[in-house]
């Protein structure tokens, strides 16, 4: 009984050294490397192990590299590995380009990779051009119609500019500016209704790729709808904005009469007062007059006809008034 136990123990331990031997020494991956063509060593294989590095994804690009006819560095996929790129988009971008007869560099490869772009999409978008679609743009010509468009860009991937180069989101802005300056400067909206390629080509002439990732091929105009007016909105508002005003400089105009007459009777009543006020002196003047000997009764009496005859007067020119 003791005997099977240590020759169980003895069995599981030699199947556990086994298991980290192909763990850290992987014979079957330096195998199928040899038998494609690529010289590694197991030693090489052992030491990846402690540089963190997975041998599998390092050996399965050499071999793919080596089939497609594209020379690549252990160390060089090494560090890129260590460095956060993806060894395995980075060769197939590669090998793509290389059969694409598309001029990429491993050093191109991988600073596009380590920039956060996708190099082996590019490689495709370079082989086979992207069309973009761009959001409804709103333009209005200059006869104040608005129009509303929308634009299909064919774009390429420009290898070359991908590490700094501005993106799709860049590349729509550009074209919806140019829709807008082509549309305002159209003198009629059925002019751009009849020669649609005119913004086309207004807009490919503006060379709106420049600093971007991409290199436009073609901008098709998909459909152009008629929006509103807004040339007669204006013209309306601007109406109602000129009587608003017309209709306040009237009540302004109005107030203002309105504080002058006020300012006219009030000085009327202050006029009337001052007659009614002097006319109340009248009699005291002539009692005053009385005993200091200046008016005597003659004179008084000549006062009274002319009073009277002014009344008499007064009411004959107020009948005449009234008859006529």
């Amino acid at each position: 009984m003791i005997e099977s136990l240590g020759l169980f123990g003895l069995i599981v331990a030699v199947m556990v050294l086994l298991f980290i031997m192909l763990y850290f020494v992987p014979i079957g991956l330096w195998f199928s490397a040899l038998v494609s063509g690529v010289k590694i060593s197991l030693l090489q294989l052992f030491l990846m192990r402690f540089r963190k590095v997975p041998p599998g994804v390092i050996v399965r690009a050499l071999i793919e590299g080596t089939k497609a006819g594209v020379p690549l560095n252990r160390d060089a996929l090494e560090a890129h590995y260590l460095a956060g790129g993806h060894v395995a988009s980075v060769v197939h971008a590669l090998v793509s380009a290389s059969k694409a007869n598309i001029d990429l560099s491993f050093n191109m490869a991988t600073a596009i990779d380590l920039a956060g772009r996708d190099v082996f999409e590019a490689v495709q978008m370079s082989v086979n051009p992207k069309v973009i679609n761009t959001p409804p743009v709103t333009a209005v010509s200059k006869d104040g119609i608005q129009l509303i468009a929308k634009a299909r860009v064919t774009v390429r991937a420009s290898i070359k500019q991908l590490v700094g180069g501005a993106g799709e989101e860049t590349v729509l802005a550009r074209v919806g500016e140019g829709i807008v300056s082509s549309i305002g400067s159209s003198h009629s909206h059925k002019t751009v209704l009849e020669n649609p390629d005119f913004i086309s080509r207004v807009v490919l002439e503006k060379g709106l790729d420049a600093g971007t990732a991409f290199e436009i091929l073609s901008i098709d105009i998909a459909d152009i709808d008629i929006g509103k007016n807004i040339g007669a909105g204006l013209q309306l508002d601007q109406a109602e904005a000129d009587k608003n005003i017309a209709q306040a400089k009237a009540e302004e105009r109005r107030s203002m009469a309105v504080a002058l007459e006020q300012e006219m009777k009030a000085k009327a009543q202050e006029m009337r007062a001052k007659v009614i006020e002097a006319e109340a002196k009248i009699p005291l003047a002539i009692a005053e007059a009385f005993k200091t000997g200046n008016l005597g009764v003659m004179d008084y009496m000549k006062y009274k006809n002319i009073m009277a005859d002014t009344a008499m007067r007064d009411s004959i020119a107020g009948d005449s008034k009234k008859e006529q």
